[in-house]
């Protein structure tokens, strides 16, 4: 990949790449709050800056690392997790949800907004200006779309898997919670398997499709 092309990549990706990832966070914190647990509120961790939230290795160089090697094609990253106690909510078990919840669905409106940004373009006048916010909306459509997917795995610590723990009843409740300490590890053997690719990309796809179709694009 030439020089030139890579770093107009990473510039495109970086601004839809680090708010998907930093307001990913943000959500849950904002979410915890509203139900009563202040950790990420004295944390100083309930907020819309980006520098409150980025981790430098899983924010910045691992997601440039893997735009990298797939050639400009993906990308994924994360920040420093917000802290949660989960234990200080109003009602742990029902309030999880919504905690869990807020963050793709902070993902699930970034999404919407720059496909609306694509949209947008399409009334623009042909220029570098428009063709590189095109390509930046596009990237912002993709990563949040496949961050919204993943965290909705029902795999704990993952956000679908504390959705998950919420639902069940709580005699099986409590003992998939008791996945998550080895939650990443089980994650990172999918993903090298090629498991997690095969069982998400095509909902990643769907999204990406059903969200074009909405804005006719």
């Amino acid at each position: 990949m030439e020089l030139e092309h890579l770093a107009r990549l990473i510039a495109l990706y970086a601004i839809p790449g680090i708010f998907a990832i930093t307001l990913h966070e943000a959500a849950h914190g904002y979410a915890a709050r509203h139900f009563g647990d202040l950790t990420a509120y004295h944390a100083g961790r309930i907020t819309l800056n980006p520098l409150r939230h980025i981790d430098p290795m899983g924010t910045i160089v691992i997601p440039i690392l893997i735009l990298i090697v797939s050639q400009g094609k993906f990308a994924f990253g994360w920040a420093k997790p917000v802290p949660v106690d989960f234990a200080r909510l109003n009602d742990p078990k029902r309030d999880m949800l919504w905690v869990a919840a807020a963050g793709p669905g902070a993902n699930l409106l970034m999404a919407i907004l720059w496909t609306f940004a694509l949209k947008a373009t399409q009334v623009l006048t042909p220029g570098v200006f428009g063709e590189s916010l095109a390509l930046m909306a596009r990237a912002g459509m993709v990563i949040n779309a496949a961050l919204l997917v993943l965290n909705l795995f029902p795999l704990p610590p993952l956000d679908g898997g504390r959705i998950a723990v919420s639902l069940l009843p709580r005699r099986f409740a409590y003992r998939f919670a008791k996945i998550e300490p080895f939650g990443m590890i089980i994650l990172v053997v999918l993903m090298f398997l090629g498991v997690l690719n095969f069982v998400l990309l095509p909902f990643v796809n769907t999204f990406i499709a059903m969200l074009a179709a909405v804005f006719h694009l």
